[in-house]
């Protein structure tokens, strides 16, 4: 898999001489700091430390200050998939699961995956069916969990169709 992987966000500007303050996404400040570079290395990151609040804050070379770090508002910090460590089985990024193919237990194809959420009890697939006869595709959502998606691959994921919506 080629595609980033995006660990963080930046949320706002922190103070005045650059620092921002991060949303982080994944195992959090530890993680973040195995990577001096983000997005192919237009952002090199100088210091880390955890906000307290479960983000951090980050100082980044590039960013000499405020003005600089709110323009980077809404920025999204990626590091190359080959860069992350190697998985345990059964284990996944987000980024893996995005665009991959959606297929019910009994063959039928389903659609796309779109997004991967977590609203706290778990990680959630987002599928988009193709568009039906009146033009339009909808979306449902799948829990990734073993009884819904009982495997995954580089190039589908597989699911009971109890959970088709």
């Amino acid at each position: 898999m080629s595609r980033p992987v995006t660990m963080a966000a930046v949320a706002a500007a922190h103070g005045i001489t650059g620092e921002v303050r991060l949303k982080l996404f994944g195992e959090g400040v530890a993680a973040l700091k195995g990577y001096r570079t983000f997005n192919n290395g237009a952002l090199t990151l100088k210091s880390i430390k955890d906000d307290g609040k479960g983000g951090a804050l980050a100082r980044f070379a590039e960013v000499p200050d405020r003005t600089a770090a709110e323009k980077l508002r809404g920025t999204a910090l990626t590091v190359p998939r080959s860069a992350m460590p190697p998985l345990a089985p059964g284990e996944y990024y987000y980024a893996d699961l995005l665009g991959l193919a959606a297929q019910s237990t009994t063959g039928a194809m389903l659609g796309t995956v779109v997004a991967v959420e977590n609203f706290g009890a778990g990680d959630i697939l987002e599928i988009e069916t193709p568009s039906g006869e009146d033009g339009k595709s909808h979306r449902f959502m799948v829990p990734m969990r073993t009884e819904a998606v009982p495997e995954w691959d580089e190039t589908r994921v597989l699911i009971e169709d109890a959970y088709v919506g």
